[in-house]
């Protein structure tokens, strides 16, 4: 098949998020395998690659409500003069080939999640020019990250099921590895872990809607039950650390947690956790979780993290309500089991290679392929 045009949509490329990693991740395999021409279309970028061109979007941040729709705008105008084989859109446009969504609709995410009485302008205009995407008639495929996603994607805007697919994000198996030893040794002392202590990790930028109060609370809860063994917390990210500290202490935990703020060497300090935790509100995915998975660590999740679909119960994690204190004990405790914990460990790994970044990549070229046939 000769090469085609593929143009790749989304307003900020190979900057800090996870959507923009997925993006970043998957259109560099892209460009270097798929034999066609790639195009980024996007207000801002960081990429090395020689193999995308890039094209600055404009956008109107003031005022604000004019954000969504004027990127839509320039990207149609823009579009329109480049005549693409295929736009694949990251974002919310007019009108797509196919569209990969990093989010619920957003009319849900501000009644459900952000618990707004009355959406604001700005809500508005982003849930118009959404609805205009998912209406459309070119738009072939959407392809949420989660089935959580696509489950409120299909009923919100009544699509049939044959125009969804789901697409986990990929994982960088190479750099979140199984656990070395002498990593894990170092890091452990850098943050004044002993040996025999059951080291639980929870990262995010936002503390509270990551669940960090519920796993404070629930470490304070099972802390009297253990008969043996210590259990301390490293809590990695930003948030309000004076709040959470304040909290620890109050129920006793003080000298158990230890607040390491944001690092750039993830692929390390996995290494030195025995479990992951994440008891969110609400996440569409949540690519943290992948990564705790790649580096060989159980997880204890919330049933509102859409990587849920990777967890089997008992196997490689747990997927818990947050609400339910009964539910969050048990596995946490499990989890301390040190022959628990390793056979989960290994599931873990094992669990997740089959979602590396080159094979999500082969999946996107596929459905290429299949539009253009």
């Amino acid at each position: 098949m000769p090469c085609k045009k593929i143009a790749i949509v989304v307003p900020k490329y190979g900057l800090v998020g996870g959507g923009e990693q997925f993006v970043f991740e998957l259109t560099e395999r892209l460009a270097k395998y798929s034999g066609n021409d790639i195009h980024v279309f996007a207000n801002k970028w960081q990429s090395s690659s020689t193999k995308i061109t890039f094209h600055k979007i404009p956008i109107i941040t003031f005022p604000k409500w004019l954000t969504t729709i004027s990127f839509a705008y320039f990207v149609q105008c823009a579009l329109k003069k480049f005549q693409p084989d295929i736009i694949h859109t990251h974002d919310r446009i007019f009108e797509a080939d196919i569209a990969t969504v990093h989010s619920i609709p957003h009319p849900l995410w501000v009644s459900e999640i952000r618990k707004k009485k009355s959406p604001s302008l700005f809500d508005r205009a982003t849930s118009w020019v959404e609805k205009k995407l998912y209406l459309s008639d070119r738009c072939r495929l959407f392809m949420p990250v989660s089935e959580l996603a696509a489950e409120m994607i299909k009923d919100f805007y009544s699509l049939p099921v044959t125009k969804l697919q789901v697409l986990p994000p990929g994982i960088d198996i190479d750099r979140f590895h199984k656990r070395d030893d002498v990593v894990r040794k170092s890091l452990r002392h850098e943050f004044g872990i002993k040996s025999h202590e059951t080291l639980f990790l929870f990262v995010g930028m936002n503390f509270e809607l990551k669940g960090l109060a519920i796993l404070i609370k629930a470490l304070a809860r099972i802390q009297p039950r253990l008969k043996q063994g210590a259990i301390r917390l490293l809590v990695v990210g930003k948030g309000n650390r004076e709040k959470f500290q304040a909290m620890a202490e109050a129920v006793g935990l003080g000298s158990k947690v230890v607040f390491a703020g944001v690092r750039n060497d993830m692929e390390k300090v996995y290494q030195a956790a025995d479990a992951f935790v994440m008891l969110s509100g609400f996440d569409t995915f949540g690519m943290v979780v992948t990564e705790a998975m790649a580096s060989g660590l159980p997880v204890v999740i919330s049933d509102r993290v859409g990587a849920k679909d990777l967890v089997v119960d008992g196997e490689n994690g747990f997927v818990v309500d947050r609400n339910n204190d009964d539910g969050i004990d048990s596995a946490l405790i499990q989890l301390i089991d040190p022959l628990k914990n390793k056979y989960m460990s290994e599931k873990s790994r094992e669990s997740i290679q089959v979602y590396s970044w080159d094979k999500l990549a082969q999946k996107i070229m596929d459905i290429y392929n299949n539009i253009l046939l």
